[in-house]
């Protein structure tokens, strides 16, 4: 499988691109900066250097051409006012949403958040984020493409355990990015994933039967 990766340098990213390379898979990871193509490297992914804000979308799909897929896993980041958050994680993934049309690239899946269900409609940064990824996912719906939305919950840096509460909707609650990565794996790995929206957080499910269990 060849997997594009937007947002490449960031942690689910990298995560994600070590465990697709390390059982043989082709990665290339889109980054905005050259001074990270050595981390991506070390876990196995090409690096791709294009700025996802200001590259056209003939750019975008030229990147990914060839692909069996593409993640997106891009961020603004917490640093971020307000107006990245619409040119990032709005803008930028339905640019990626054009480019993977453009391309041929039928499989797409979003990495976005909990809360975008019904986002707040506040002044708040984090208000304005998941308003942003609310209107990206939705314009991802109506696409297409074989999509797939994960929502995660709150993102840890602890050591992935392999196992999630995984439904169309879950209690709030926490998880590893590693582990978020690894629900990604799997559903790039099942079709019957494409056309579904989890959320997904700690738990006792092993990462394949949980998606079994949305799945049917």
């Amino acid at each position: 499988m060849d997997v594009a990766i937007a947002g490449g340098h960031g942690q689910i990213a990298l995560h994600l691109s070590r465990m697709l390379s390390e059982r043989g898979d082709t990665v290339r990871g889109i980054i905005r900066s050259p001074d990270q193509e050595d981390d991506l490297a070390q876990v196995g992914a090409r690096a791709v250097v294009l700025d996802l804000e200001r590259a056209p979308v003939i750019e975008v799909a030229d990147a990914i051409d060839g692909a069996d897929a593409v993640v997106f896993a891009a961020g603004a980041g917490p640093g971020s006012g307000a107006a990245r958050k619409e040119t990032v994680d709005h803008e930028a993934a339905v640019k990626l949403r054009d480019a993977a049309e453009r391309a041929g690239v039928d499989r797409y899946i979003m990495i976005s958040a909990m809360g975008t269900d019904d986002p707040p409609d506040g002044d708040e940064v984090f208000d304005i984020y998941l308003r942003a990824k609310a209107r990206a996912d939705r314009e991802l719906m109506a696409s297409t493409l074989a999509w797939t939305i994960v929502r995660p919950g709150g993102l840890t840096d602890d050591a992935g355990t392999g196992t999630v509460a995984l439904a169309r909707h879950v209690d709030r609650g926490r998880i590893p990015r590693a582990d978020v990565a690894a629900v990604v794996v799997a559903a790039l790995d099942d079709d019957a994933t494409a056309g579904h929206i989890v959320e997904v957080v700690d738990g006792d499910t092993p990462i394949t039967d949980a998606w079994s269990a949305v799945t049917g």
